[in-house]
Protein backbone atom coordinates (compact mmCIF):
# COMPACT_ATOMS: atom_id res chain seq x y z
CA UNK A 1 0.00 0.00 0.00
CA UNK A 2 2.71 2.47 0.96
CA UNK A 3 4.87 1.64 -2.05
CA UNK A 4 1.89 2.26 -4.33
CA UNK A 5 1.63 5.72 -2.75
CA UNK A 6 5.14 6.39 -4.08
CA UNK A 7 6.98 5.89 -0.79
CA UNK A 8 10.29 4.06 -0.39
CA UNK A 9 9.61 0.95 1.69
CA UNK A 10 12.13 -1.47 3.19
CA UNK A 11 10.98 -4.66 4.93
CA UNK A 12 13.39 -6.08 7.50
CA UNK A 13 12.87 -9.85 7.73
CA UNK A 14 14.51 -12.07 10.33
CA UNK A 15 14.52 -15.20 8.15
CA UNK A 16 17.16 -15.62 5.48
CA UNK A 17 14.42 -16.05 2.87
CA UNK A 18 10.93 -14.59 3.28
CA UNK A 19 8.33 -17.33 3.62
CA UNK A 20 5.03 -18.26 5.27
CA UNK A 21 4.70 -19.62 8.79
CA UNK A 22 1.59 -21.42 10.01
CA UNK A 23 -1.46 -23.19 8.62
CA UNK A 24 -4.74 -21.98 7.15
CA UNK A 25 -7.09 -19.29 8.44
CA UNK A 26 -10.32 -17.50 7.57
CA UNK A 27 -10.46 -14.28 5.63
CA UNK A 28 -13.61 -12.56 6.87
CA UNK A 29 -15.55 -9.96 4.83
CA UNK A 30 -13.47 -7.27 6.55
CA UNK A 31 -10.17 -8.76 5.40
CA UNK A 32 -11.53 -9.39 1.92
CA UNK A 33 -12.55 -5.72 1.75
CA UNK A 34 -8.90 -4.72 2.22
CA UNK A 35 -7.85 -7.11 -0.55
CA UNK A 36 -10.57 -5.56 -2.73
CA UNK A 37 -8.87 -2.19 -2.29
CA UNK A 38 -5.56 -3.76 -3.33
CA UNK A 39 -7.06 -5.42 -6.41
CA UNK A 40 -5.90 -8.83 -5.15
CA UNK A 41 -9.18 -10.51 -4.21
CA UNK A 42 -9.39 -12.46 -7.48
CA UNK A 43 -5.93 -13.96 -7.05
CA UNK A 44 -6.69 -14.91 -3.46
CA UNK A 45 -10.07 -16.42 -4.36
CA UNK A 46 -8.37 -18.63 -6.96
CA UNK A 47 -6.43 -20.37 -4.16
CA UNK A 48 -9.03 -20.24 -1.39
CA UNK A 49 -12.24 -22.03 -0.46
CA UNK A 50 -15.43 -19.96 -0.05
CA UNK A 51 -17.13 -20.62 3.29
CA UNK A 52 -20.84 -20.27 3.87
CA UNK A 53 -21.02 -21.04 7.56
CA UNK A 54 -19.39 -22.13 10.81
CA UNK A 55 -20.93 -24.78 12.94
CA UNK A 56 -20.00 -26.78 16.01
CA UNK A 57 -21.66 -29.66 17.78
CA UNK A 58 -21.41 -31.51 21.05
CA UNK A 59 -19.40 -34.74 20.80
CA UNK A 60 -21.69 -36.78 23.02
CA UNK A 61 -25.16 -35.93 21.75
CA UNK A 62 -24.02 -34.51 18.38
CA UNK A 63 -26.31 -31.55 19.02
CA UNK A 64 -25.49 -28.40 17.04
CA UNK A 65 -24.55 -25.65 19.50
CA UNK A 66 -23.03 -23.12 17.09
CA UNK A 67 -24.34 -22.24 13.63
CA UNK A 68 -23.19 -19.03 11.98
CA UNK A 69 -24.26 -18.35 8.40
CA UNK A 70 -22.82 -15.56 6.27
CA UNK A 71 -26.11 -15.42 4.35
CA UNK A 72 -27.60 -13.85 7.51
CA UNK A 73 -25.50 -10.70 7.05
CA UNK A 74 -27.33 -7.54 6.01
CA UNK A 75 -25.16 -7.61 2.89
CA UNK A 76 -24.21 -11.30 2.53
CA UNK A 77 -20.63 -12.12 1.66
CA UNK A 78 -18.88 -15.45 2.12
CA UNK A 79 -15.71 -15.83 4.13
CA UNK A 80 -12.70 -17.54 2.56
CA UNK A 81 -10.56 -20.34 3.94
CA UNK A 82 -7.00 -19.99 2.68
CA UNK A 83 -3.57 -21.35 3.49
CA UNK A 84 -0.94 -18.88 4.65
CA UNK A 85 1.44 -19.94 1.91
CA UNK A 86 -1.08 -18.88 -0.75
CA UNK A 87 -1.82 -15.39 0.58
CA UNK A 88 1.87 -14.91 1.41
CA UNK A 89 2.84 -15.71 -2.17
CA UNK A 90 0.26 -13.27 -3.58
CA UNK A 91 1.16 -10.40 -1.23
CA UNK A 92 4.90 -10.98 -1.58
CA UNK A 93 4.73 -10.85 -5.37
CA UNK A 94 2.62 -7.68 -5.18
CA UNK A 95 5.26 -6.11 -2.92
CA UNK A 96 8.07 -6.98 -5.33
CA UNK A 97 6.09 -5.61 -8.28
CA UNK A 98 5.48 -2.38 -6.35
CA UNK A 99 9.17 -1.86 -5.60
CA UNK A 100 9.31 -2.90 -1.94
CA UNK A 101 12.86 -3.76 -0.88
CA UNK A 102 13.57 -6.72 1.43
CA UNK A 103 16.54 -7.06 3.74
CA UNK A 104 16.70 -10.60 5.11
CA UNK A 105 18.50 -12.14 8.07
CA UNK A 106 17.66 -9.01 10.10
CA UNK A 107 16.49 -9.72 13.66
CA UNK A 108 15.12 -6.51 15.17
CA UNK A 109 15.57 -5.95 18.91
CA UNK A 110 14.25 -2.41 19.37
CA UNK A 111 13.19 0.78 17.64
CA UNK A 112 13.30 4.43 18.58
CA UNK A 113 13.65 7.81 16.96
CA UNK A 114 13.08 6.32 13.52
CA UNK A 115 15.98 3.87 13.86
CA UNK A 116 16.00 0.10 14.24
CA UNK A 117 18.37 -1.67 16.60
CA UNK A 118 19.23 -5.21 15.56
CA UNK A 119 20.12 -8.20 17.74
CA UNK A 120 23.74 -7.74 16.70
CA UNK A 121 23.75 -4.26 18.25
CA UNK A 122 23.92 -2.54 14.87
CA UNK A 123 21.53 0.35 14.23
CA UNK A 124 19.84 1.26 10.97
CA UNK A 125 19.86 4.57 9.17
CA UNK A 126 17.01 6.87 10.19
CA UNK A 127 13.57 6.27 8.65
CA UNK A 128 10.65 8.68 8.51
CA UNK A 129 8.45 5.93 9.97
CA UNK A 130 8.92 2.44 11.38
CA UNK A 131 5.98 0.02 11.19
CA UNK A 132 6.18 -2.79 13.75
CA UNK A 133 4.52 -5.90 12.32
CA UNK A 134 6.62 -8.43 14.27
CA UNK A 135 3.70 -10.21 15.92
CA UNK A 136 2.39 -11.00 19.38
CA UNK A 137 5.86 -11.28 20.93
CA UNK A 138 7.19 -8.09 19.39
CA UNK A 139 10.49 -7.13 21.04
CA UNK A 140 9.72 -3.49 20.28
CA UNK A 141 6.41 -3.62 22.14
CA UNK A 142 7.96 -5.51 25.05
CA UNK A 143 10.47 -2.70 25.50
CA UNK A 144 7.59 -0.25 25.69
CA UNK A 145 6.61 -1.94 28.93
CA UNK A 146 3.37 -3.47 27.65
CA UNK A 147 2.30 -6.50 29.69
CA UNK A 148 1.28 -9.56 27.70
CA UNK A 149 -0.92 -12.06 29.53
CA UNK A 150 -0.14 -15.60 28.38
CA UNK A 151 -3.28 -17.71 28.08
CA UNK A 152 -3.39 -21.18 29.55
CA UNK A 153 -4.84 -22.78 26.45
CA UNK A 154 -3.41 -23.01 22.96
CA UNK A 155 -3.93 -25.43 20.10
CA UNK A 156 -2.14 -27.88 17.84
CA UNK A 157 -2.42 -26.92 14.17
CA UNK A 158 -1.52 -28.81 11.02
CA UNK A 159 -2.19 -28.99 7.29
CA UNK A 160 -3.72 -32.15 5.79
CA UNK A 161 -5.22 -33.13 2.42
CA UNK A 162 -8.90 -32.21 2.19
CA UNK A 163 -10.74 -35.40 3.30
CA UNK A 164 -13.90 -34.91 1.24
CA UNK A 165 -17.30 -36.30 2.27
CA UNK A 166 -18.88 -36.29 4.79
CA UNK A 167 -17.20 -32.97 5.51
CA UNK A 168 -18.73 -29.80 4.10
CA UNK A 169 -16.20 -27.92 1.96
CA UNK A 170 -18.16 -24.72 2.54
CA UNK A 171 -17.93 -24.77 6.33
CA UNK A 172 -15.61 -24.61 9.30
CA UNK A 173 -16.69 -27.61 11.38
CA UNK A 174 -15.97 -28.08 15.08
CA UNK A 175 -16.72 -30.75 17.68
CA UNK A 176 -16.58 -30.09 21.43
CA UNK A 177 -16.49 -32.13 24.60
CA UNK A 178 -17.28 -29.53 27.20
CA UNK A 179 -14.70 -26.76 26.83
CA UNK A 180 -11.67 -28.95 27.47
CA UNK A 181 -11.70 -30.66 24.08
CA UNK A 182 -12.21 -28.91 20.77
CA UNK A 183 -11.50 -30.32 17.31
CA UNK A 184 -11.80 -28.36 14.09
CA UNK A 185 -11.41 -28.85 10.37
CA UNK A 186 -11.17 -25.83 8.06
CA UNK A 187 -11.05 -26.16 4.26
CA UNK A 188 -8.32 -23.82 3.06
CA UNK A 189 -8.02 -24.27 -0.69
CA UNK A 190 -4.71 -25.00 -2.40
CA UNK A 191 -1.12 -23.93 -1.98
CA UNK A 192 0.81 -22.14 -4.76
CA UNK A 193 1.74 -24.31 -7.74
CA UNK A 194 -0.32 -27.24 -6.42
CA UNK A 195 -3.83 -28.39 -7.41
CA UNK A 196 -4.24 -30.44 -4.20
CA UNK A 197 -7.02 -29.15 -1.98
CA UNK A 198 -5.95 -28.79 1.65
CA UNK A 199 -7.51 -28.44 5.08
CA UNK A 200 -6.30 -27.12 8.41
CA UNK A 201 -6.86 -29.35 11.42
CA UNK A 202 -6.70 -28.11 15.01
CA UNK A 203 -6.91 -29.66 18.47
CA UNK A 204 -7.29 -27.56 21.62
CA UNK A 205 -4.53 -28.14 24.18
CA UNK A 206 -3.07 -26.46 27.23
CA UNK A 207 0.42 -25.22 26.42
CA UNK A 208 1.83 -26.86 29.56
CA UNK A 209 0.41 -30.23 28.48
CA UNK A 210 2.26 -30.33 25.16
CA UNK A 211 5.23 -32.35 26.44
CA UNK A 212 2.92 -34.93 28.03
CA UNK A 213 0.91 -35.13 24.80
CA UNK A 214 4.06 -35.94 22.82
CA UNK A 215 5.24 -38.46 25.40
CA UNK A 216 1.92 -40.35 25.32
CA UNK A 217 2.30 -41.02 21.60
CA UNK A 218 0.12 -40.41 18.56
CA UNK A 219 -1.85 -43.65 18.85
CA UNK A 220 -3.26 -42.70 22.25
CA UNK A 221 -4.19 -39.26 21.00
CA UNK A 222 -5.73 -40.52 17.75
CA UNK A 223 -7.93 -42.93 19.68
CA UNK A 224 -9.24 -40.05 21.80
CA UNK A 225 -9.88 -37.84 18.77
CA UNK A 226 -11.81 -40.56 16.94
CA UNK A 227 -13.83 -41.41 20.05
CA UNK A 228 -15.13 -37.84 19.94
CA UNK A 229 -15.50 -37.55 16.16
CA UNK A 230 -15.32 -40.91 14.32
CA UNK A 231 -15.62 -39.29 10.88
CA UNK A 232 -12.30 -37.48 11.46
CA UNK A 233 -10.36 -40.75 10.94
CA UNK A 234 -9.04 -39.87 7.41
CA UNK A 235 -7.69 -36.59 8.77
CA UNK A 236 -5.80 -38.00 11.75
CA UNK A 237 -4.55 -40.90 9.59
CA UNK A 238 -2.73 -38.27 7.50
CA UNK A 239 -0.83 -37.11 10.62
CA UNK A 240 1.98 -39.62 11.01
CA UNK A 241 4.41 -37.86 13.36
CA UNK A 242 3.99 -35.50 16.31
CA UNK A 243 5.87 -32.58 14.80
CA UNK A 244 3.41 -32.47 11.91
CA UNK A 245 1.28 -30.50 14.39
CA UNK A 246 2.60 -27.16 15.63
CA UNK A 247 1.68 -25.82 19.05
CA UNK A 248 0.28 -22.29 18.94
CA UNK A 249 0.57 -20.48 22.27
CA UNK A 250 -1.88 -17.64 22.77
CA UNK A 251 -1.57 -14.44 24.73
CA UNK A 252 -3.60 -11.29 25.24
CA UNK A 253 -2.57 -7.66 25.16
CA UNK A 254 -3.92 -4.43 23.71
CA UNK A 255 -1.83 -1.31 23.24
CA UNK A 256 -3.65 1.74 24.53
CA UNK A 257 -1.90 3.77 21.82
CA UNK A 258 -0.41 1.82 18.86
CA UNK A 259 1.79 4.78 17.91
CA UNK A 260 4.88 6.46 19.26
CA UNK A 261 7.41 8.92 17.86
CA UNK A 262 7.93 7.80 14.24
CA UNK A 263 6.53 4.36 15.12
CA UNK A 264 3.24 2.64 14.21
CA UNK A 265 2.34 -0.80 15.54
CA UNK A 266 -0.02 -3.06 13.58
CA UNK A 267 -1.46 -6.57 13.79
CA UNK A 268 -0.71 -8.93 16.65
CA UNK A 269 2.06 -6.64 17.87
CA UNK A 270 -0.63 -4.06 18.66
CA UNK A 271 -3.36 -6.43 19.86
CA UNK A 272 -3.08 -10.18 20.42
CA UNK A 273 -5.71 -12.58 21.73
CA UNK A 274 -7.04 -16.12 21.30
CA UNK A 275 -8.35 -17.06 17.83
CA UNK A 276 -11.89 -17.90 18.97
CA UNK A 277 -13.48 -15.23 16.76
CA UNK A 278 -11.02 -15.74 13.88
CA UNK A 279 -10.12 -12.06 13.62
CA UNK A 280 -6.30 -11.97 13.83
CA UNK A 281 -5.27 -11.74 10.17
CA UNK A 282 -8.30 -9.62 9.33
CA UNK A 283 -7.51 -7.12 12.09
CA UNK A 284 -3.95 -6.88 10.80
CA UNK A 285 -5.19 -6.13 7.28
CA UNK A 286 -7.56 -3.48 8.63
CA UNK A 287 -4.68 -1.91 10.59
CA UNK A 288 -2.57 -1.78 7.44
CA UNK A 289 -5.27 -0.07 5.42
CA UNK A 290 -6.08 2.41 8.20
CA UNK A 291 -2.40 3.36 8.49
CA UNK A 292 -1.96 3.74 4.73
CA UNK A 293 -5.13 5.85 4.49
CA UNK A 294 -4.02 8.07 7.36
CA UNK A 295 -0.64 8.69 5.76
CA UNK A 296 -2.35 9.58 2.49
CA UNK A 297 -4.82 11.92 4.18
CA UNK A 298 -2.34 13.80 6.39
CA UNK A 299 1.00 15.16 5.23
CA UNK A 300 2.05 15.78 8.84
CA UNK A 301 3.29 12.49 10.33
CA UNK A 302 2.10 13.13 13.86
CA UNK A 303 -1.40 13.93 12.63
CA UNK A 304 -1.37 10.83 10.44
CA UNK A 305 -0.38 8.57 13.33
CA UNK A 306 -3.05 10.11 15.55
CA UNK A 307 -5.62 9.52 12.82
CA UNK A 308 -4.52 5.89 12.46
CA UNK A 309 -4.85 5.23 16.18
CA UNK A 310 -8.27 6.91 16.29
CA UNK A 311 -9.56 5.01 13.26
CA UNK A 312 -8.81 1.62 14.82
CA UNK A 313 -9.39 2.32 18.52
CA UNK A 314 -12.97 1.22 19.17
CA UNK A 315 -13.10 -1.65 16.70
CA UNK A 316 -9.93 -3.15 18.17
CA UNK A 317 -11.10 -2.72 21.75
CA UNK A 318 -14.50 -4.24 21.03
CA UNK A 319 -13.08 -7.37 19.41
CA UNK A 320 -10.36 -7.75 22.01
CA UNK A 321 -13.06 -7.74 24.68
CA UNK A 322 -15.31 -10.12 22.75
CA UNK A 323 -12.46 -12.55 22.06
CA UNK A 324 -11.40 -12.59 25.69
CA UNK A 325 -15.00 -13.01 26.84
CA UNK A 326 -15.85 -15.87 24.46
CA UNK A 327 -12.64 -17.86 24.98
CA UNK A 328 -13.60 -19.53 28.30
CA UNK A 329 -16.76 -20.93 26.70
CA UNK A 330 -14.60 -22.93 24.27
CA UNK A 331 -11.29 -23.43 26.08
CA UNK A 332 -11.55 -24.03 29.82
CA UNK A 333 -11.80 -26.65 32.51
CA UNK A 334 -15.04 -27.24 34.35
CA UNK A 335 -18.63 -27.80 33.27
CA UNK A 336 -20.51 -24.59 33.96
CA UNK A 337 -19.41 -22.46 31.01
CA UNK A 338 -19.84 -25.18 28.35
CA UNK A 339 -23.28 -25.94 29.81
CA UNK A 340 -24.20 -22.26 29.45
CA UNK A 341 -22.83 -22.30 25.89
CA UNK A 342 -24.82 -25.39 24.91
CA UNK A 343 -28.10 -24.73 26.76
CA UNK A 344 -28.38 -20.96 27.00
CA UNK A 345 -26.29 -19.34 24.28
CA UNK A 346 -27.44 -21.94 21.79
CA UNK A 347 -31.08 -21.01 22.40
CA UNK A 348 -30.37 -17.28 22.38
CA UNK A 349 -28.62 -17.68 19.01
CA UNK A 350 -31.89 -18.96 17.52
CA UNK A 351 -33.90 -15.89 18.52
CA UNK A 352 -35.14 -13.69 15.62
CA UNK A 353 -32.45 -10.97 15.60
CA UNK A 354 -29.59 -13.16 16.83
CA UNK A 355 -28.47 -14.83 13.56
CA UNK A 356 -27.68 -11.49 11.91
CA UNK A 357 -25.92 -10.20 15.04
CA UNK A 358 -23.89 -13.40 15.38
CA UNK A 359 -22.92 -13.33 11.71
CA UNK A 360 -21.87 -9.68 11.98
CA UNK A 361 -19.80 -10.47 15.07
CA UNK A 362 -17.91 -13.33 13.44
CA UNK A 363 -17.48 -11.33 10.22
CA UNK A 364 -15.79 -8.48 12.10
CA UNK A 365 -18.53 -6.06 11.08
CA UNK A 366 -19.63 -4.77 14.48
CA UNK A 367 -18.67 -1.08 14.48
CA UNK A 368 -18.09 -1.66 10.76
CA UNK A 369 -14.45 -0.68 10.16
CA UNK A 370 -14.52 -0.72 6.36
CA UNK A 371 -13.67 2.56 4.77
CA UNK A 372 -15.25 3.11 1.38
CA UNK A 373 -12.29 5.09 0.17
CA UNK A 374 -10.04 5.05 -2.83
CA UNK A 375 -8.30 1.83 -3.77
CA UNK A 376 -4.56 1.69 -3.27
CA UNK A 377 -3.15 2.87 -6.61
CA UNK A 378 -1.81 0.15 -8.88
CA UNK A 379 1.92 0.23 -9.71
Amino acid sequence: MLARQGRQVVVHERFDTPGPVGAGFMLQPTGLHVLDQLGLTGAVMAHGQPLDHIFGRDARRRRVVLDVRYSDLKTPRQALGIHRSAIFHILYQACLESGVAFQTGQTVADAGGGRLTFATGRTSPAFDLIVDATGARSPIVQRLGVRRSDLEWGALWGTVPWPGAPFDEGALEQVYRGASRMIGILPCGSQPRSPVRMATFFWSLKADDHAAWKAAGLDVWKAEVMSLWPEIAPVVDAIDYADALTLARYGHHTLAQPVRNRLAVIGDAAHSTSPQLGQGVNMGLLDAQALADALMDHADLDRALTAYAKARRWHVRLYQALSRGFTPFYQADGRVLPWVRDHVLGKVARMPVAPRLLAATVSGLLLDPRRQGRPAPLP
